[in-house]
């Protein structure tokens, strides 16, 4: 072989070393770095350069919000209810290199962390505290698996409780209590309404027995109301008195 030849291997040898040290990091993602095994920290973003034949390895972490879907989780609650609830978490890395270091694969770990403490949390909490106060279980939750996630460089941000599916027969419960709940409530309105209207009926009578006056005007205005129906026939009740003044006297 020529030198020219030689020469042009070699340049190609060092352009091939040169681009297998070239790393381009994404602003949202961050490069952790060993170095013969020791950890190096995080690099990034932007252009990196790394020891090439070996000597470096790289491992991208994304620290981007993280959307999980937790497995439907069946769960007893304290008052003996089976449910299959389902949730989602979402979190991000804040801290790369204990990510990569401290925890295998975190977001498998993130996921089982979530369920167990999901079926541990609603457990403990009966089915109406769990169908009222949601936003009160969904704190819980955040903040408990967020400690045990802190010490891998995660931040849970948030947790939902997606729905809540509940057995046939207990929905069919639910909906006769609401039922009777709207039928109980009807009632004391009414019962309520009756007792105002008798209070201003006994207001009215004091009124037009206290004037004799008030109630033939009242008599007055009903066979107005009567006659502006085009009834045939009308029935009504005369009053005695009218008459008693045509009816001669007792001697």
């Amino acid at each position: 072989m020529t030198t020219l030849t030689w020469i042009v291997l070699g340049v190609v040898a060092l352009l091939l070393v040169i681009f297998s040290s070239v790393r381009i990091v994404k602003e949202y993602e961050r490069v952790i770095v060993f170095r013969l095994g020791r950890l190096m920290g995080a690099r990034g973003p932007g252009f990196l350069m790394v020891l090439p034949l070996g000597f470096d390895k790289t491992q991208k972490v994304d620290l981007r919000v993280v959307t999980m879907d937790v497995p439907p989780q069946d769960v007893i609650t304290k008052d003996n209810v089976t449910i299959r609830v389902n949730a989602v978490v979402y979190f991000r890395v804040i801290n790369p290199a204990d990510a990569v270091v401290k925890i295998s694969n975190y977001m498998y770990a993130t996921s089982q962390i979530a369920q167990t403490t999901i079926r541990n949390v609603l457990g403990q909490s009966e089915l109406d505290e769990l169908l009222a106060q949601r936003e009160k279980l969904n704190q819980m939750l955040q903040k408990i698996i967020d400690e045990h996630t802190d010490p891998w460089g995660i931040k849970v941000s948030t947790v939902e409780i997606k729905d809540v599916e509940l057995p046939e027969g207990m929905r069919r419960s639910m909906a006769a209590q609401a039922e009777a709940e709207r039928e109980r409530r009807a009632k004391v309105i009414h019962a309520d309404g009756e007792f105002q209207a008798s209070q201003k009926l006994a207001d009215a009578a004091k009124i037009i027995g206290s004037e004799s006056a008030t109630l033939q005007l009242r008599y007055l205005q009903t066979l107005t109301e009567i006659a502006a129906d085009k009834n045939s026939t009308i029935i009504f009740p005369f009053p005695m008195e009218f008459i008693k003044a045509f009816m001669p006297k007792d001697k």
